[in-house]
């Protein structure tokens, strides 16, 4: 299962996750970083799916009903307001959200979406979870240079900055699949079934994001996903000395 899983995500990706970041990922002292850097990742992967529908496929209405989801989450992440359970909060979750019937790819974008929303702030509860269990106390982390790299090559005009945007979702799932298989066999067995258990969800938002990118573009985009290939494998595999989840080569001390 995990061979077919990961057999297009490679293909995909231009290079490998370095051996040096797994070296340093697996280290005991880097845990709680590595845990904390996870959790928000999911909340900004939800995130940046909520402002995909919101600018591009519903009306206010539905926008706000989207915001009202997240809120629980980001109150706890940006505010430090709750105990981070978050049990009852979200039960707008069950919302039906309606796309706009003058947006051609609108149903699509807000069905694979919405599901997407669902499933990374459930991944965030469940890295809370291990992290409380473990008695690592969440703290805002500074984002690291990878997302900003790739964002860097969106185009400014539309309908290109939409079709970049979701190739760059598509990236940044498909690296996280194969961290995520990468690093799993070094961790201890709860952390290993965790990380072996995402990468089907994982998987299936790298397929999500590439699929909308065609869908928007009504073309072949071969070219611009080989382009932020080589970007992302650059920023992956060049030395980076800060940690991060997705963080390049780390440089030795």
């Amino acid at each position: 299962m995990i061979d077919s899983l990961l057999t297009p995500i490679n293909s995909f990706l231009q290079c490998d996750t370095p051996q040096a970041w797994i070296d340093r990922a697996k280290s005991p002292e880097m845990l709680p970083l590595l845990l904390i850097d996870h959790c928000n990742c999911e909340l900004k992967a939800a995130q940046t799916a909520m402002l995909l529908i919101r600018k591009y496929a519903v009306d206010s209405a539905n926008g706000e009903a989207l915001l009202a989801w997240l809120k629980p989450y980001e109150d706890y992440v940006y505010r430090r307001e709750g105990d981070g359970n978050f049990s009852g909060k979200h039960s707008g979750l069950s919302k039906v959200i309606q796309a706009r019937d003058d947006v051609s790819f609108g149903e699509e974008l807000v069905d694979k979406m919405v599901l997407l929303i669902k499933e990374e702030l459930h991944h965030f509860q469940q890295v809370l979870e291990i992290m409380h269990s473990r008695g690592i106390e969440y703290q805002n982390v500074p984002a690291g240079r990878y997302a900003k790299g790739l964002m860097r090559q969106v185009r400014t005009y539309e309908p290109q900055t939409l079709i970049d945007k979701l190739i760059c979702g598509a990236y940044i799932e498909a690296r996280s699949c194969e961290r995520f298989a990468k690093l799993a066999p070094y961790l201890d067995d709860e952390l290993n079934k965790f990380y072996v258990s995402l990468l089907r969800s994982e998987a299936r938002h790298y397929q999500d994001y590439l699929t909308l990118a065609e869908q928007v573009a009504g073309e072949d985009i071969s070219e611009r996903v080989q382009h932020f290939g080589k970007v992302e494998a650059e920023l992956i595999s060049s030395p980076d000395a800060d940690f991060k989840f997705h963080s390049g080569a780390p440089v030795s001390a």
